[in-house]
């Protein structure tokens, strides 16, 4: 197998590191070595954020619309190369081609959003507030913002970022996974082909250096990062500690509750997808079944039929519904807990551990495992496990469940299934999750909404893309206005008011 190297992309232009530094890029489908990447330093980021600093004045007083119309054309290229994104997804990250294609449209539809920013961006008017004055509001850009990306989603998230950040008028430094980075220059080329000037979108390729150059430098106004949850705290932290503004998205530990009169045919369908798909490495992935009363029993033996028939193979192979996680070590990490989980007393009813791929030998695979009998004092509940792990907890009734959820430290993604809308509406009101699907698995926000949880799953005050994207990657500014011919003469020493 050929190899090749992924570096930065700065100023309009691929930019080789300085040094040495290079990290593999894996196959997780074969476990073979396919690539190596940069691993930016200091320099790197210095560089990047000059680049960024210098083309912030020119490209936010670029009109709103004309920065809509090169977002427009940054689209038509998206939907053109869909497929060469789907295949570096799935060549690097491992995801089957199908799930690399949905990938790719949920991130087109946050740049479809980010088209309408002349209309996001109008502000308010008051006229004659007080006699002879006029208020306003104006959303501005910050000035260079920068986006740290996680690996199980190296084309989506980016898009959750960097098309709403342009569009309000900002310039972006993109810091993408180094497990599986090469999305990240073609995502640079699409918006150079769309016109996008030099220095307005930058990427520098790395590890913890990068992330740290970027949070301690001065001319960074905002950080935005996705990923565990003590890294997020960690980055939270620090980012706002030297007088950024910061969103930090961490971890999950998202359950879906069934009831006794939910279509149990319809749940474990939801179930199979939500816990399964993309090998569980994601963070709205379902990884707690709440099961209540007497669904349990019939919910196991469903679920236990089909986790033994999930199709596990190369990602690229037709027909495959869940490919290998992303690492050996995710692997290990994955199977140890399942370990744990079976020594603390959980029964492990599929049993996803040395799964073998035909042909894919050295890949990092593992199957499908379903546990029963969890209880929350378990490592198997208590933790993030990030794989395909679907635990079953046995509760008596919907306030046994909510309490269960309310009182994990995650509050992420969260999903009920029941044919009672008195039921769903009552677990809608007091639930204290971010995310709530009702008989919806997923309930990932569309791009129009914002995406983000509670608790532990969030630190920062603003969501991601949508509304609230807009309003992260800008500041308001209040103008109260008059003219000389409404002015009273002399001056006024109380506190101003009405009049």
């Amino acid at each position: 197998m050929s190899q090749y190297q992924v570096h930065h992309y700065i100023n309009g232009e691929i930019h080789e590191n300085i040094d040495n530094r290079f990290a593999d890029i894996f196959n997780p489908a074969l476990g073979t070595v396919q690539g190596a990447v940069a691993l930016g330093t200091e320099h790197e980021v210095k560089i990047a954020v000059a680049a960024a600093k210098q083309a912030f004045p020119a490209w936010a007083n670029t009109p709103a619309l004309s920065r809509a119309r090169i977002l427009m054309s940054y689209l038509q290229l998206l939907q053109q190369h869909t497929e060469e994104f789907a295949h570096l997804l799935t060549k690097e990250h491992g995801k089957t081609l199908a799930d690399a294609r949905g990938e790719v449209a949920r991130g087109i539809e946050v740049v479809e959003f980010a088209i309408g920013i002349p209309q996001l961006l109008k502000g308010e008017y008051s006229e004659q507030i007080a006699r002879g004055i006029d208020a306003c509001s104006m959303r501005q850009p910050l000035g260079v913002v920068a986006g740290i990306t996680p690996f199980n989603f190296p084309v989506m998230v980016p898009m959750w970022m960097f098309p709403i950040a342009l569009a309000c008028g900002n310039t972006f430094v993109l810091k993408p996974s180094e497990r599986d980075p090469s999305a990240s220059l073609l995502h640079a080329k699409l918006l150079q082909e769309a016109g996008l000037p030099k220095g307005v979108f930058n990427v520098v390729q790395g590890d913890k250096i990068v992330v740290d150059a970027l949070l301690d430098h001065p001319d960074v106004q905002a950080i935005s990062f996705v990923g565990s949850t003590p890294i997020a705290q960690a980055i939270y932290a620090r980012g706002c500690a030297n007088g950024k503004r910061v969103q930090a998205l961490g971890g999950a530990k998202n359950h879906m509750v069934v009831m006794p009169d939910a279509d149990l045919s319809m749940a474990v369908d939801a179930l199979m997808g939500a816990a399964y798909g993309s090998a569980g490495e994601r963070c709205m992935a379902i990884s707690v079944a709440v099961a209540v009363g007497s669904a349990a029993d019939a919910l196991v033996d469903a679920m236990a039929a089909r986790v033994k028939t999930l199709k596990i193979n190369n990602g690229l192979v037709e027909g495959a519904e869940m490919g290998p996680v992303i690492t050996h070590a995710a692997k290990q990490r994955i199977e140890s807990l399942i370990s744990e989980g079976v020594a603390q007393g959980a029964k492990l009813v599929v049993d996803g551990r040395n799964h073998v791929v035909p042909g894919c030998e050295q890949g990092f695979f593992t199957g499908g495992s379903l546990f029963d009998h969890v209880t929350t004092d378990m490592s198997i509940y208590q933790q993030e496990i990030f794989g395909p792990v679907l635990c079953v907890v046995r509760v008596p009734n919907m306030a046994a469940a909510a309490e269960l959820i309310n009182q994990h430290e995650y509050g992420n993604g969260v999903a009920v299934f029941t044919a009672d809308g008195g039921t769903a509406r009552e677990f809608v009101r007091m639930i204290q999750v971010g995310m709530v699907g009702v008989n919806v698995p997923l309930p990932v926000p569309m791009a129009f909404h914002s995406f983000g949880g509670w608790k532990r799953s969030l630190f920062g005050d603003h969501h991601i893309y949508g509304p609230e994207g807009v309003r992260f990657y800008t500041r308001v500014k209040a103008v109260m206005q008059r003219w000389p011919d409404s002015m009273s003469k002399g001056a006024e020493f109380s506190f101003p008011q009405m009049k």
